[in-house]
């Protein structure tokens, strides 16, 4: 037992060390409001659902973060927001829109949602998603 403790306590310590935060990407931290706020206005949200524990989730985060870098136009044609799985899951911005669970990445533009990965890690499939809220905002 207190070896899985220890290795789980060395993961948790290594992978909060190394991988790029969503506010570095210029993520906007979910409150309630928000995406409402921006989508008003006319703009094109990316969603990402996800807890600071998930694995699944810091792997997104640095996909997302190297397409980021790859194409800045992603960052000129959307808004980023981050939603806490843990504080937000059970809440309207989680269940009005049928989210399942943690590591859900989701793009919306006006009433509709454009496109979602869930629980996708690979380049192309994020890189997809990136690319339909790019193409909305054109």
């Amino acid at each position: 037992m207190l070896r899985r403790t220890f290795i789980a306590g060395c993961c948790a310590v290594v992978a909060s060390a190394t991988l790029p935060s969503h506010a570095a990407s210029g993520f906007i931290d979910y409150r309630p409001g928000v995406i409402e706020q921006a989508l008003a206005q006319g703009k094109t949200v990316f969603v990402d659902y996800k807890a600071a524990w998930c694995v699944t989730c810091e792997v997104q985060s640095r996909v997302i973060g190297d397409l980021l870098n790859e194409n800045p136009a992603y960052r000129q044609a959307m808004t980023f927001i981050s939603v806490d799985w843990d504080v937000y899951g059970r809440q309207p911005v989680s269940t009005d829109r049928n989210i399942p669970r943690r590591s859900t990445l989701i793009v919306l533009r006006g009433d509709r949602e454009l496109g979602r990965v869930v629980a996708g890690t690979s380049k192309s499939a994020i890189q997809a998603l990136l690319d339909l809220g790019l193409q909305a905002d054109g």
